[in-house]
């Protein structure tokens, strides 16, 4: 591949944190070292693997329409869009699983269905863990928002964030779980509410880092 040879200005203690990486052997010289981590750095800002969580007993969500089109289409049309090209489809089995896979077959990006028996969505995640390398994007099954993911995504990256939320305002809290804001961190969070000191809803929408697993021992609800 052509290299382009450009001129930039870098502080001199990141000069300095760069050339204490060259080794010689992988990293040869200054400009390697710098084309590396900002690869490195790229890729893990990036998420490209996208989970949707959806029980069995919301399977019929899948295929409601939603502006004339079935829910999942538009779930799928929206990962492609924002750059998502790998979907997993995490479910039980039921009565409508074959024409769940007919209907993810269909779609322009590549979607898996894995069926799992675990009980609750931080343990249905966890049932997957092997399938995901490095960042990745969850969405609860029976939700659809039409936003920008990438602009969460570079926050989430600002942030180094292990998890990061996706947040709506509502009137009426009693169907959602709702979360107590101190700045950008979610001190706490309560699932439907009678009565909410807070009109910020649960959005359906999550960015994670792999890491995150290491804190789901014991956990069955990933809100908590």
């Amino acid at each position: 591949m052509k290299k382009e040879k450009i001129a930039i200005s870098v502080d001199a203690p990141l000069l300095e944190i760069v050339d204490s990486k060259i080794d010689g052997s992988i990293l040869r010289s200054r400009s390697q070292a710098i084309d590396y981590f900002l690869r490195k750095g790229l890729r893990e800002e990036s998420v490209s693997t996208a989970v949707i969580l959806l029980k069995g007993s919301h399977q019929q969500h899948a295929f409601s329409p939603v502006k004339g089109r079935p829910l999942l289409e538009l779930q799928l049309e929206f990962f492609r869009k924002n750059g998502i090209t790998s979907v997993l489809i995490i479910t039980q089995h039921t009565r409508t699983s074959g024409q769940l896979l007919d209907l993810a077959s269909r779609q322009p990006v590549a979607t898996e269905i894995l069926e799992t028996e675990a009980k609750g969505n931080a343990k249905a995640l966890l049932s997957v863990r092997d399938r995901l390398r490095g960042g990745f994007v969850v969405m609860s099954g029976d939700t659809y928002n039409n936003f920008d993911l990438q602009k969460m995504e570079k926050k989430h990256a600002q942030l180094n964030a292990m998890a990061t939320m996706g947040l709506m305002t509502r009137a009426d809290t009693s169907q959602y779980g709702t979360a107590i804001l101190d700045g950008d961190y979610i001190v706490d969070f309560q699932e439907k509410p009678r009565q909410s000191p807070t009109t910020i809803v649960n959005a359906g929408m999550y960015l994670f880092k792999p890491e995150i697993f290491e804190l789901f021992s014991g956990a069955e609800s990933l809100e908590r």
